[in-house]
């Protein structure tokens, strides 16, 4: 047999090992796929929209949240990156996933850290678009005793 042969009769053997079929994936059939930075991003900015909707359902009734990767170029020379912007009109708040992430200065940077930074900003959104100042949105969520 031909060298070249061997080693692909050998590859082929590898993908099968001891008859048990090809690999499956890391997380196993009985478990959920692995969640994506961006699954998590949108489920932070769910349940902080959720939570404002339950506190504030006549002012959030027509308010839309949207997740945009990056902000388009401004044509007005800003020298800071927006990481949301309002649509007053439409009523809409879009948030920018990838300036929220990257640009966040957190003194430790774990899961709970990021959560609240994402939070604070979808927070800070909200207001900006209501009107209101953002501590006076969830008063209770973040007072601790």
């Amino acid at each position: 047999m031909p060298r070249a042969a061997r080693r692909a009769a050998t590859r082929a053997a590898s993908r099968d090992r001891h008859g048990r079929g090809i690999r499956s994936s890391v997380t196993g059939p009985h478990l959920p796929p692995l969640r994506t930075r961006l699954d998590l991003f949108e489920s932070a900015i769910a349940q902080a929209i959720e939570y404002l909707r339950d506190e504030w359902p006549d002012e959030m009734a027509n308010v839309h949240i949207d997740v945009a990767a990056m902000p388009a170029v401004s044509p007005t020379g800003r020298s800071s990156v927006q990481r949301w912007s309002t649509v007053p009109r439409e009523r809409r708040v879009i948030l920018y996933r990838l300036p929220i992430e990257r640009f966040a200065r957190l003194h430790k940077n774990d899961d709970w850290h990021r959560r609240s930074y994402i939070e604070s900003c979808t927070f800070r959104a909200v207001a900006e678009l209501l009107g209101k100042d953002p501590w006076d949105l969830a008063p209770e969520r973040f007072r601790h005793f």
